[in-house]
């Protein structure tokens, strides 16, 4: 039987199926640019859990549950992705804050290697992606969807072109801009699927933002031409819901941070959010930089571990 089909006789079994695209979510924006909006909903998703069958890998069991590679381990560091024993329990963190959409359509965050499309101002769909390398750097920016291209041929970069043998790609099943792609207001970048899904929450690319081919199969629809799109790069991310406070820290892949505890400190502070923390859940989370969207609120308590383990976490 093939992996992907063990997983899902297994889900079946045991519990619900693995989501393989992240929304639509409802969300509400802060009312302030300060404090607690008891009514703000900008945290997302469960966390799940998930045990190990053989022949389980943490790439694709990052792919059955919509998440990129880096997702999950950073969540398993210390683990080897290839040989994992069965029955190991794995916390899948299925949960995201959700950042300032900034009146745009969709907005890429590269520090957290991961897309947010808003149909609506209250409505997202979230999605993992893979992006630049070091030495081609996916920048941020405003750009807007000028072209949707199905089956998109690739114009291959100058650099890469005795290597490839061509200037021009067409498409096919080597093609790396796999079945879909939105070209951005941008150069020939653009938003699009990939014939290496493994790559997905890697830093792959020579700037693009390559994404599941399923997922793009599902966005691709949804966006128009002419859609506000806008990169940022937001290791650390701030959130609500039911009146709490959350935080997630990423590891800064661009090394754009001098000191993310004291990038995480002057966040806390210009949310005027301070006072009204865990410091010891803060000073963990932005050490540990696994991702994961942690309950930072005052009273949230500050011994246990801040990588899903509690209870109450996985049964909200």
């Amino acid at each position: 039987m093939r992996l992907a089909g063990l997983i899902l006789s297994v889900w079946l079994m045991l519990g619900p199926l693995p989501v393989a695209a992240a929304g639509p979510f409802d969300i509400r924006p802060p009312n302030t640019a300060t404090g607690i909006d008891p009514q703000a909903v900008t945290v997302v998703g469960t966390p799940q859990r998930h045990v190990v069958v053989k022949g389980d890998d943490l790439l694709e069991i990052a792919r059955s549950y919509g998440l990129g590679y880096t997702e999950i381990g950073s969540m398993n560091r210390g683990k080897d992705p290839f040989i994992l024993p069965a029955g190991t329990d794995l916390v899948i963190p299925t949960r995201w804050i959700v950042p300032d959409s900034r009146g745009r359509q969709i907005i890429v965050n590269t520090g957290e290697m991961r897309l947010y499309y808003f149909p609506t101002p209250t409505q997202v769909y979230t999605f993992p992606i893979g992006m630049g390398v070091l030495d081609f750097r996916t920048p941020s920016g405003s750009f807007r969807v000028i072209e949707k291209k199905v089956n998109p041929a690739w114009h291959i970069p100058k650099s890469l072109q005795v290597k490839y043998g061509m200037a021009v790609m067409p498409p096919g099943e080597d093609n790396p801009l796999g079945e879909f792609k939105l070209t951005l207001s941008w150069g020939d970048y653009g938003i699009h699927g990939t014939a290496m899904p493994l790559g997905v929450g890697r830093l792959v690319s020579h700037g693009c933002t390559r994404m599941y081919p399923e997922h793009i199969k599902k966005l691709f629809p949804m966006v128009r031409v002419g859609a506000s799109v806008e990169y940022i790069y937001e290791p650390a991310k701030i959130g609500f819901k039911d009146g709490r406070v959350f935080l997630s820290v990423h590891e800064d892949v661009y090394f754009k941070i001098p000191s993310m505890l004291l990038h995480v400190l002057n966040l806390l502070e210009r949310h005027a959010l301070a006072d009204q923390v865990n410091l010891t859940k803060v000073l963990q989370t932005a050490e540990e930089q696994t991702g994961a969207a942690v309950d930072i609120s005052r009273g949230a308590g500050g011994s246990e571990s801040l990588t899903f383990n509690q209870e109450d976490d996985l049964n909200q």
